[in-house]
């Protein structure tokens, strides 16, 4: 079954969930196009050759940068544009980006700093990037001072999660991007966690029907949530696009201290427990809904314990998008799918939640 979802935003586009559909890359490039980039990891080399065949009347680019977190980087950025530059791409030409969130982000700041903006089409090959990076128009790259400091609001033309790409993931990266799945769980769709509790082998064999509807599920609340708040200025006097990092401060502050050897979604695992013990601290959520969250998370084999020095988690903390000047801000819940801000927490709270962490 192949499912398809509209982002109702300002240039609103289709993200097309099932098997095969990378066949469908064509018409999402556009008849103006004269070339295309493909923006892969080295491990994408033959499903770049692939969609070169699907894309077969285009002079089309295959365009290598390093796996993970290491292709977001200025250097790899300069090496994509100076790419382009050989290669003459125009005003008309597009940027495709295939791999998982570092590849997409990456493609789509690519994409939206050339010419000032290029046409982009994602196709992540992903759990987590399907769910997490390849909808709602943020790209960008990372710098010494933290994750995705730089970069820029540039929506896809298209998205296709073709699901045959997960065949291969190592069972490591699908656990991991079943954390951005769970969280959506958790500030929007509780059926979701419904549906892991109930089946949390299903969930991570990469042929199963449930995987397939846990994506689109986790999709649609990204979608629904972005179509309200784009740009993550708030929506409404509420909360807005800002729920979608829940759990991330500490997950990026994680990332950055360990060198990014963490995966992104173990990161966030490990981030979303001290969210909900912030939120049960700040008497917001009952010891049910903390529980819930080790619960959930264990039986897919994520990490919810840390024992990383605090002092040094706090100043990467500091240097979190959402921090306002001195004031530390994190994604909490007031109840299950209830999203809230908790700006400027005593910093002993802080503190207290990352000691109930220890393993």
């Amino acid at each position: 079954m192949t499912t398809r979802l509209t982002v109702h935003t300002a240039s609103p586009y289709e993200v097309v969930v099932g098997h095969g559909v990378t066949a469908e890359a064509r018409s999402l490039v556009g008849a103006d196009a004269r070339r295309v980039a493909v923006i892969h990891s080295p491990a994408l080399l033959d499903r770049a050759a692939d969609l070169r065949d699907v894309l077969h009347d285009l002079e089309v680019h295959l365009v290598e940068v390093p796996d993970g977190e290491e292709a977001k980087s200025a250097e790899v950025l300069k090496g994509c544009w100076d790419a382009l530059g050989d290669a003459g791409f125009t005003r008309s030409d597009v940027v495709i980006g295939l791999g998982g969130g570092a590849t997409t982000d990456l493609a789509g700041f690519v994409a939206a700093s050339w010419l000032r903006g290029v046409r982009f089409v994602n196709l992540p090959t992903t759990v987590l990037g399907m769910v997490d990076a390849a909808v709602g128009g943020k790209t960008g790259i990372n710098t010494a001072s933290g994750k995705n400091l730089v970069g820029a609001f540039h929506e896809p033309a298209g998205v296709l999660c073709d699901l045959d790409a997960l065949a291969s993931l190592p069972a490591e990266e699908l656990r991991s991007g079943m954390a951005e799945v769970v969280k959506c769980g958790f500030i929007a769709d509780p059926k979701i966690l419904e549906l892991v509790e109930a089946a949390p082998d299903s969930v991570l064999d990469p042929a199963s029907s449930l995987l397939a509807e846990l994506i689109a599920k986790g999709i649609a609340v990204k979608a629904v949530t972005v179509e309200g708040d784009l740009l993550e200025v708030g929506a409404g006097g509420g909360i807005g696009r800002e729920a979608l990092n829940y759990g991330h401060t500490l997950g990026h502050a994680l990332e950055r201290v360990h060198g990014f050897g963490l995966r992104h979604g173990e990161a966030i695992s490990v981030g979303m427990v001290f969210a909900a013990e912030l939120a049960h601290r700040s008497d917001r959520i009952d010891a049910d809904l903390l529980a819930r969250h080790r619960a959930v998370l264990n039986i897919l084999g994520l990490p919810t314990t840390d024992d990383t020095a605090f002092d040094e988690l706090l100043d990467a903390m500091r240097l979190d998008k959402k921090t306002r000047g001195t004031q530390l801000r994190f994604v909490v819940l007031d109840g299950l799918a209830r999203p809230a801000v908790l700006a400027g927490p005593d910093e002993q709270v802080l503190r207290d939640a990352h000691r109930a962490l220890a393993p």
